[in-house]
């Protein structure tokens, strides 16, 4: 029977089927921060158990670091115990870690890949749901909660049923200003946030051959957003480039062994799959969120829908838009914006901040715009240093911080205030979710650049071509 690539990643790590019940799944990486694993060790500890193979796990501090003076001590007492706990606990246990000022520290799910941990065929978990993003490398990535970060911890498997298989495709060749994060908010906008759920997604087509791979990773990281388990590329000629030759890659004859392997996860013809979707590239502009989840997306020079077009309750649909103090048929273009988040999981790599600079480049900040720029991790600033795009941003009056989660969650010190709106390239835009009262507009790094020059939201496509 034909194969997806899903079936020969997930049924070659089951350790065990339970009939009637969930797979025993070996892990071959996982990844701890310092906000969900704190407590899977003390649980750990209080049953007497170690961590059964330390060489699988690999730590980051990046939720609830601070992104400016980083050299100094952290000043929130809880942020500041959290990291400690994740520094003992890693020293204890003999895991890697890579803390505050480690070069290698950023955000988990973006050191992940730019070290080489991250490899097509691979099983791997993090107490974060958009670990999902690893898929981009043919790799089954998932979140985890915290008791499922001792189970792994203590026996390199976790119970997980089996999820149903989903297809998107996606055809053509994309248009000015459209990018990889649009692409992803436009499949979340047609599915909703719900339209996944208990499927693991791959995703083919022009488009996603197109894409690099950190677009590849922006889309796969937004595949929880539609409720999915997870999303997963079949890795190509562009996956095996990327990975070839970082610090923790196969060398030499491993390497050889492990791409015998790696050509061989791909979607045999006439696989099936439980639902398959197909979308049309040229359909798809430069996208943005008016409402309170990530499924409430649309085209940037778009009108807001009414309630009576919209799918579920009118009541709730009209609560979201007057948090966000929105009304119905309203444009989004020219709404006065307070801030601007470049960073994240999701678009903080360094093709990001090469798109942000195209349009800034040339141009200055809007005097009424407050914005946050945060690489992913250091590798990325210094990447962002050697190609002259620092330069660019401080001559465009922005101003470069440091590697983290910085406001997509609001874990740290860099949180939207209340009332203020934000267009923000994370992942997502609930209720508070950048700071209490705060209102987010997701959008890609171009979306963002022509809005922090212009103070009002805008449309890329208006600078790009100017």
């Amino acid at each position: 029977m034909a194969k997806t690539l899903f079936d020969k990643v997930w049924d070659s790590h089951v350790v065990r089927s339970v009939k009637d019940g969930p797979d025993v799944f070996f892990i071959d990486r996982h990844f701890i921060h310092e906000v969900t694993s704190p407590v899977a060790f003390l649980g750990l500890e209080s049953r007497g158990n170690s961590v059964v193979y330390p060489e699988r796990t690999f730590a980051t501090a990046d939720h609830n670091t601070p992104t400016i003076n980083q050299h100094l001590p952290v000043e929130d007492p809880l942020s500041a115990n959290q990291l400690d706990a994740l520094e003992n606990n890693a020293k204890k246990h003999g895991i890697s870690h890579w803390g505050l000022g480690d070069k290698n520290n950023g955000i988990v799910h973006v050191v992940g890949p730019e070290n080489g941990i991250t490899l097509p065929g691979a099983t791997i978990v993090c107490g974060d749901s958009h670990t999902s993003t690893h898929g981009a490398f043919g790799a089954i990535a998932f979140g985890i909660g915290t008791s499922e970060v001792e189970m792994v911890l203590s026996t390199q498997c976790i119970m997980q049923p089996k999820p149903k298989k989903m297809r998107i495709n996606v055809n053509g060749k994309l248009g000015l200003g459209v990018t990889p994060k649009d692409v992803a908010l436009y499949i979340i906008s047609k599915q909703t946030t719900s339209g996944a759920t208990g499927y693991f997604v791959e995703y083919a087509g022009d488009v996603f051959r197109d894409m690099s791979m950190e677009g590849r990773m922006t889309v796969c990281n937004l595949s929880i957003e539609m409720g999915a388990r997870g999303g997963m590329i079949a890795p190509d000629e562009k996956t095996f480039e990327y990975i070839k030759g970082r610090s923790l890659t196969p060398k030499g004859a491993d390497w050889d062994k492990a791409m015998k392997y790696w050509e061989t996860l791909y979607t045999e013809d006439d696989a099936q799959f439980d639902e398959e979707f197909n979308y049309d590239a040229s359909d798809i502009e430069p996208m943005i969120t008016y409402g309170t989840n990530p499924g409430m997306g649309m085209g940037v020079t778009k009108s807001i829908p009414t309630a009576a077009n919209v799918e579920g309750g009118a009541e709730t649909y009209k609560k979201s838009l007057g948090y966000m103090s929105f009304s119905e048929g309203d444009s989004m273009i020219g709404k006065p914006i307070d801030f601007v988040f470049l960073g994240s999981c999701t678009n903080g790599r360094i093709e990001d901040f090469r798109a942000f600079c195209s349009i800034v480049e040339g141009r200055k900040k809007a005097d009424n715009v407050t914005a946050w720029l945060v690489p992913g991790s250091h590798k990325v600033v210094d990447q962002i240093n050697a190609e002259g795009l620092g330069k660019i941003i401080t001559d465009a009056g922005f101003v470069l911080r440091e590697p983290g989660c910085s406001a997509c969650l609001a874990m740290n010190d860099d949180k939207i205030p209340a009332g203020k709106l934000s267009v923000s390239t994370s992942n997502r835009n609930f209720e508070g979710r950048q700071g209490p009262g705060s209102r987010t507009l997701l959008a890609s790094p171009l979306v963002a650049a022509a809005s922090a020059v212009e103070g009002v939201v805008t449309d890329p496509r208006t600078l790009l071509v100017s």
